[in-house]
């Protein structure tokens, strides 16, 4: 088995928020943040950022951190993760985490767990996390990924829309233990993210616009973490910079 590998894709361009990775938190951009959490985390594991813009290259190489550059026209950071594990020549049988790059106050007990979590899976493939839903309006919001599970706990079904459908009780009465929040943290062995990152989208990648339907599809196992410590959420507006920046200087992520 080759060391554990870790790709933090890290993409100039943002609606919202406009290079997003470069982001000053307290003195530090966002990208090194994130680096440096999943360094603490995993200190034994080949840590690496891809990115398309040389303002981001420079930043984490003077910082003596590995980064690599991608193409800018990847359709998303699994694209760019292949691409960059393409290039260095990566065994076929590595696990390689996907962390989003704009998730500076990951937990490192969360990327611990679930790097012990792919290692223990007799026959890995693909992983991903799930926590229990917080609030009542996230069953029903578009925004929040839901998912579904097997008996094995492998993914069964991701969607926007709530499932499962309870039937017999009026949807504003859906308690929260009958769902489940999808967190966007996954594991691939590398033979299987190459066969994904070279199949076109699904119908069903294409309609919910979630691309983790594209290994249902193909049939590839993602087996599910069930994680059930905090969650600081990442950064997506100019609101979410002001609510991490005070968490960061309220020493609490």
């Amino acid at each position: 088995m080759s060391k554990l590998k870790v790709v933090i894709p890290a993409r100039y361009a943002s609606t919202r928020l406009p290079g997003k990775p470069l982001v000053d938190l307290l003195g530090v951009p966002m990208v090194l943040r994130v680096v440096q959490r999943v360094q603490a985390a995993l200190p034994t594991a080949d840590v690496w950022v891809a990115t398309d813009d040389q303002r981001i290259y420079d930043v984490v190489h003077e910082a003596s951190c590995q980064v690599a550059m991608t193409r800018t026209d990847h359709a998303s950071g699994t694209d760019r993760t292949a691409e960059l594990a393409s290039s260095l020549a990566w065994p076929d049988d590595s696990i390689i985490i996907n962390v989003q790059g704009d998730e500076p106050l990951i937990e490192p007990l969360l990327l611990q767990q679930f790097a012990q979590f792919c290692a223990a899976q007799a026959a890995f493939t693909m992983a991903s996390v799930m926590v229990d839903m917080a609030q009542q309006e996230e069953v029903h919001n578009a925004n929040v990924v839901k998912l579904v599970t097997d008996a094995n706990g492998h993914a069964l079904y991701f969607s926007r829309s709530a499932i499962p459908f309870l039937r017999d009780m009026p949807a504003d009465q859906w308690p929260l233990g009958s769902f489940y929040r999808h967190v966007g943290i996954y594991a691939y062995r590398l033979c299987e993210l190459k066969r994904l990152s070279t199949t076109p989208p699904c119908a069903l990648e294409q309609s919910e616009k979630l691309e983790q339907l594209r290994a249902l599809y193909l049939g590839i196992p993602i087996a599910m973490m069930h994680w059930q410590g905090a969650l600081h959420g990442g950064i997506d507006s100019p609101e979410d910079v002001t609510r991490v920046q005070a968490i960061l200087s309220n020493g609490l992520g």
